[in-house]
């Protein structure tokens, strides 16, 4: 059947694609111009395949459903799908010269824009979706899918040297008084993951099916772990105790010479944040950004855990009553004033900077300011089906590899604070924006 779509609906995901293809030009002015060749992560793509990737994304998603669009450039529709790819898992290994030159890219990019834009203003009918699937959600799959690489991609545009950067002002910090750690009692109930299927909510594949999970009584930490106590940790030799390390993280921590947090440097006898734009004193009562690896061995040295996302998804959105909350804080729309997220700041805020975001619990900085680490591995929800047309987005990734990710970070978009909202990573990967807080059970 074709494809149904309201005016209204339509006319606001249209508006909602403007804004982040905003939201992707604005990250991708950050990067000088003779620097969209490097590569500042050297497991990642050079940054030049995804200026390319986001509309190559969205062409080879929407094309074979809105009528009369033929490829003018197949080539690079394949190119900026997949990249150059390593041989053998090995890092890449591709030079700049491998690739189109920047002004091939900006014209293959204003093209997709415009076929795509006029097509998706036509108020006539338009071709079948797979699987029976609306054109509301592949607009949502193209708008998340571009946020969220605008968000991946300023963990990549964070590593690179600050003279191949535009240098951007960064709002004035509030004062603050040092948080103090403690724990807050959570009593025993049920945890609702997921969204039912014929939610009205987007939702990617791995977000369903809705489902509900007892959950016995634990203790959670009110804030994130701050740089502070990480830097005990550190200063205690937590990173030379080898029982706090599981095996293949050790491994990777030795091979690696990992010895502090990606984004620590150490100046004399002194620790330095690495910032996007600059290096500043390390700030004690930001969240510390960590590998789950790191985050691990820090709760093995605490003499606790980190929880599972079930226990994370209870404390962050769950009542004494029993029923659940929207957000942590109630029903009310996200806002600046109850967490750092929606691109408002490049840096971390102090981790009691948002009291009025807390959970009912009191549990307090959940949303926003980092994503948190869960000891639970990445896998499907029972009555999990693979999106049709995006057949590899999650399951690709139930591996046993990756491990949960609740919460958002700054640079996460408001979209993507619902409840159900997962995310994932490696263990060994350090360089995301993702912080921790323990349990105790």
């Amino acid at each position: 059947m074709p494809i149904a779509s309201s005016g209204a609906v339509r006319g606001g995901l249209l508006d909602r694609v403007d804004d982040a293809r905003r939201r992707s030009d604005e990250l991708f002015g950050i990067v000088r111009p003779d620097a969209l060749y490097e590569r500042p992560i050297p497991e990642r793509h050079r940054i030049i395949f995804y200026v390319g990737h986001l509309e190559a994304f969205d062409w080879n998603l929407l094309h074979g459903v809105l009528p009369d669009l033929k490829a003018f450039d197949p080539e690079l529709d394949r190119l900026f799908a997949f990249g150059i790819d390593p041989v053998n898992g090995s890092l890449p290994a591709d030079q700049p010269s491998d690739w189109p030159r920047l002004g091939a890219i900006q014209d293959y990019v204003s093209k997709i824009r415009a076929a795509l834009d006029e097509k998706l203003e036509d108020e006539g009918s338009f071709g079948r979706a797979p699987d029976g699937f609306s054109l509301e959600t592949l607009l949502n799959v193209a708008i998340e899918h571009r946020l969220m690489h605008v968000e991946t991609l300023a963990y990549m545009l964070h590593q690179l040297p600050w003279h191949q950067k535009v240098p951007h002002k960064a709002p004035a910090d509030r004062i603050f008084p040092p948080s103090t750690p403690s724990m807050i009692n959570v009593p025993s109930g049920v945890a609702k993951l997921g969204l039912p299927r014929a939610s009205s909510v987007f939702g990617w594949d791995n977000e369903f099916e809705a489902h509900e999970v007892e959950v016995p009584a634990f203790e959670i930490d009110r804030y994130k772990v701050t740089n502070r106590e990480y830097l005990e940790f550190l200063n205690s030799g937590g990173y030379d105790g080898r029982e706090l390390w599981r095996l293949e993280d050790w491994h990777w921590k030795t091979n690696e010479h990992i010895s502090h947090p990606a984004f620590w440097k150490k100046a004399g006898e002194n620790w330095l944040f690495r910032g996007m734009f600059e290096e500043i004193p390390l700030p004690l009562d930001w969240p510390v950004f960590v590998s789950h690896a790191e985050a691990s061995a820090f709760a093995n040295w605490a003499g606790k855990c980190l929880p599972t996302e079930k226990e994370w998804q209870r404390a962050a959105y769950g009542t004494m009553e029993g029923k659940e909350r929207q957000y942590p804080w109630g029903f009310n729309p996200p806002e600046g004033g109850l967490g750092n997220f929606d691109f408002e700041r490049w840096n971390p805020a102090p981790v009691n900077a948002f009291p009025r975001g807390e959970s009912a619990f009191g549990v307090q900085d959940m949303l926003g300011n980092g994503w948190e680490w869960t000891s639970s591995e990445f896998a499907p929800f029972p009555g999990f089906k693979a999106f049709s047309f995006y057949k590899g987005y999650s399951a690709d990734f139930f591996d046993g590899k990756h491990f949960v990710l609740k919460g958002a970070s700054p640079r996460t978009a408001v979209c993507m604070l619902r409840p159900s909202f997962r995310n994932w990573f490696q263990p060994h990967y350090q360089y995301v924006y993702a912080g921790f807080r323990c349990v105790k059970r």
